[in-house]
């Protein structure tokens, strides 16, 4: 029997007619619709995988750089504009385009992914300032380590981004935030501190890295804590970046003066530092005292802020102290600190810093006229020390600036250093 026939024999029904057949079909209708949407409930349930990243997750940024790669066909997109500056001192505008908010698909291994990336108008990221979003991936199948791999990817993708480089961090809320661009990894070498300096703390650091076994077992806590002091210019900061780079280590500035650090968001910003990173605080003497103080009383610790001295204390050595820290502290004037502050178990080595010596000059004349006989760089030294005043390393490299091409000039006015 056709189905118009059927339809024709339903009209002539008188049952039909009176309405129970229509009852009969919404009926049918509803429970079609109960059904496919009690299935499609069970199937997502059962066959299908979603996974949320939210844009507090620090593998938020490297899944949309990801997702960019591989959902290539997608047409909305929102630009993220960069800069990047190359080795010639070129600097470069970089556009890269990420997905918008909407919905996108991709294929992943052979598995269609449907990508949701949705945006809160009205509700902020505290800590960040801006809409909350998150991204949402949904993939029919049960294999979760699908989403292992995607985000295994995306974080492998980002740190070949970063590769060569070192990347700052500084403290905002309560948390760490990227400060600036990668900078490209300083070598060791070419930071020219006194005999042995450079290496006892790098050879110290380095045996601190390999043996935390060594310390469980002892039952010390697994944290190491150096303080390099002397005059200003010497490079104790250019140090530190220098040995980050060697280690292939982040570093994290933390400014103890900044207005509204607390004690407690001091040891929580300690706790939650990123892996692999060396921790400095930069002239610890004038985050509790005045440079202006006479250095031969005793000076008393005021704060400038909420963060007391006890604070600082307990977040060296504390019960609640983070594990698993590098510290390095800086400061101009030695005599200046406390010497709970300095005591072994919170400032585990001390190194000074001071003026250039006859090595340093010889080396930093060798660096920029490697041509030149040692006898030249010998003279160099010479023609220094004869005026019988101390120098920075700073003001050295600063005087050397004006002799780029010129390495007889730099010893016959050697007289001029001091008027930089």
């Amino acid at each position: 029997m056709a189905i118009t026939d059927f339809v024709a024999s339903l009209q002539d029904n008188p049952y039909f007619g009176a309405g129970f057949g229509l009852v009969g079909v919404g009926a049918g209708v509803a429970f079609l619709r109960k059904a496919s949407q009690v299935g499609m409930i069970l199937f997502r349930r059962h066959y299908m995988m979603t996974l949320e990243v939210p844009c507090r997750d620090k593998s938020y940024q490297w899944l949309l750089q990801w997702i960019t790669l591989n959902a290539r066909n997608t047409q909305h997109l929102s630009v993220e504009t960069s800069f990047q500056q190359h080795e010639t001192g070129k600097i470069n505008t970089a556009f890269d385009f990420v997905p918008s908010v909407g919905t996108h698909f991709f294929k992943y291994k052979n598995t269609w992914i449907r990508v949701e990336r949705n945006r809160e108008q009205h509700t902020l990221d505290l800590h960040m300032g801006v809409p909350w979003e998150t991204v949402t991936l949904t993939a029919i199948g049960r294999n979760k380590n699908l989403y292992f791999y995607i985000l295994d990817e995306a974080r492998k993708l980002a740190l070949k981004k970063q590769e060569g480089k070192t990347i700052m961090y500084t403290a905002v809320g309560s948390e760490w935030r990227q400060f600036g661009h990668p900078r490209k990894r300083r070598p060791l070498t070419s930071v020219i501190l006194d005999n042995g300096i450079s290496e006892r703390i790098y050879s110290d650091v380095n045996e601190f890295i390999k043996g935390p076994q060594w310390y469980t077992e002892r039952g010390i806590p697994y944290r190491r804590g150096y303080l390099l002091y002397g005059p200003p210019g010497c490079g104790k900061s250019s140090f530190i970046t220098a040995l980050a780079g060697e280690l292939e280590y982040s570093i994290c500035v933390l400014n103890l003066s900044e207005r509204g650090l607390s004690d407690d968001r001091l040891n929580h910003l300690m706790s939650v530092a990123p892996q692999q990173s060396l921790i400095l605080l930069e002239d610890i003497d004038a985050a509790f005292v005045s440079r202006e103080d006479n250095a031969k009383l005793k000076v008393a610790y005021e704060g400038l802020n909420r963060v007391t001295f006890s604070g600082l204390l307990n977040m060296l050595d504390g019960v609640a102290s983070a594990e698993a820290r590098i510290l390095f502290m800086t400061t101009n004037y030695l005599e200046r600190l406390d010497p709970a502050l300095i005591r072994p178990g919170r400032v585990d080595m001390k190194e000074y810093i001071g003026y250039a010596s006859g090595r340093q000059l010889k080396h930093m004349y060798q660096r920029f006229y490697p041509e030149q006989p040692e006898e030249k760089a010998e003279e160099f030294v010479q023609a220094v020390q004869k005026h019988g005043k101390e120098v920075s390393m700073a003001l050295v490299q600063g005087y050397f600036m004006f002799y780029k091409n010129d390495p007889y000039g730099v010893i016959e006015n050697t007289n001029l250093m001091w008027k930089l």
